[in-house]
């Protein structure tokens, strides 16, 4: 008779001294060896906000070149960045024609801008920001199709949520930046149960933050609302809270256009902004502004974090990312994490980058 029992498994040497053949005296034992199969693990990668010229003035190479200096250091299972412009040949119409120089801004990126995304790694852009309608709902349009066609998905639409494979588990992505034409961050209950929906479907929740205050005096993040160009630019500090309180494993930032600190909440990861990581022609990229950085994280299958780094990256003219062996934007937010969140969960990193866990 064949009798199956559960016993720690045997070596190859054990194997060659079974019997043979079975007997009623002497019954055969069967070993079934069952692989354990290790848990899941996605990589997660982060940039703050890309232009790529506008009014067809680009890179004369293409709006890929702008990775070339950067490219290796993008690749992960998720790759992310905030697309701070539209895509396509349409006209850009948000500003008022009698606007004073400054004050209000326009961008519009090629057509191939978005094969040029897909080539250099992203897997989803983030197009809810305040760039996000510069040519009306026709750049809306336009950018969602150049997307499409190049495989590069996005998230931000008022009630969006993305969704994407990796590793064999499902991630949400949510965008959300403080205007009604988006996703809402202003509305914080509401972004709370699409977070708790998004969970309900997906194994990890990433939230990605378009808000603060802009410019180079704005590096620390304080509790409370920010404000620029008279506008309400949200509470990021609640707002990422009230964004893992909901169920995400992971917020990410943009749109002060400079670093900010890092923090833990309850386990998670959040990372206020990563400043400019593109900006040809378009954006502010002299002194602090230069300092820019790629965020890459890996979580568990629960949420937990794995590790991470933070690859410097400085901006040289006109605007254009290269690694930064000096390191400056490593100390930048140590220093940056260290003052805003001391006590607080603020996040630290060794001199190579490495994130060191939560305590």
């Amino acid at each position: 008779m064949l009798v199956g029992c559960a016993i720690p498994p045997v070596s190859s040497t054990e194997m060659t001294q079974l019997p043979r053949e079975a007997t009623s005296s002497n019954p055969q034992i069967i070993v079934t060896v069952t692989p354990v199969k290790p848990p899941a693990e996605v990589s997660f990668t982060w940039v703050g906000d890309m232009t790529f010229g506008t009014k067809g003035n680009g890179p004369k190479a293409g709006p890929g070149s702008l990775f070339d200096g950067i490219r290796k250091y993008l690749a992960s299972d998720v790759t992310m960045g905030n697309l701070e412009t539209v895509i396509g040949t349409v006209t850009p119409d948000k500003c008022p024609k009698d606007a004073k120089p400054g004050t209000c801004y326009m961008f519009v990126a090629p057509p191939e801008t978005a094969q040029a995304l897909k080539d250099a790694g992203f897997t989803v852009v983030n197009t809810a920001n305040n760039h996000s309608l510069d040519a009306g709902m026709a750049g809306v349009k336009s950018t969602q199709a150049a997307l499409k066609a190049a495989g590069v998905l996005w998230t931000g639409r008022p009630g969006q949520i993305t969704y994407v494979k990796a590793q064999g588990l499902e991630v949400a992505v949510l965008g959300y930046a403080p205007y009604s034409n988006v996703s809402n961050a202003l509305n914080i209950s509401e972004m709370k149960e699409l977070v708790k929906k998004a969970g309900k479907k997906a194994d990890l929740v990433v939230v990605i933050m378009h808000l603060g205050a802009e410019g180079g005096d704005k590096q620390h993040v304080k509790p409370g609302t920010e404000r620029a160009f008279n506008e309400n630019r949200g509470d990021p500090i609640a707002f990422s809270h009230a964004a893992i309180d909901a169920g995400a494993d992971l917020v990410v930032g943009s749109g002060p256009h400079v670093l900010r600190g890092m923090q833990w909440y309850k386990g998670r990861l959040i990372a206020y902004s990563l400043a400019n990581f593109t900006g040809y022609g378009t954006l502010g990229c002299g002194g602090i502004l230069s300092n820019s950085g790629i965020l890459r994280v890996t979580l568990g299958e629960k949420g937990d974090f794995v590790d991470g780094n933070l690859t410097p990256v400085l901006l040289k003219s006109p605007c254009t990312p290269t690694f930064d062996s000096t390191g400056q934007s490593i100390t930048m937010m140590n220093s940056l994490s260290k003052a805003d969140f001391k006590g607080q969960g603020a996040v630290t990193m060794d001199k190579t980058g490495k994130i060191a866990p939560p305590a």
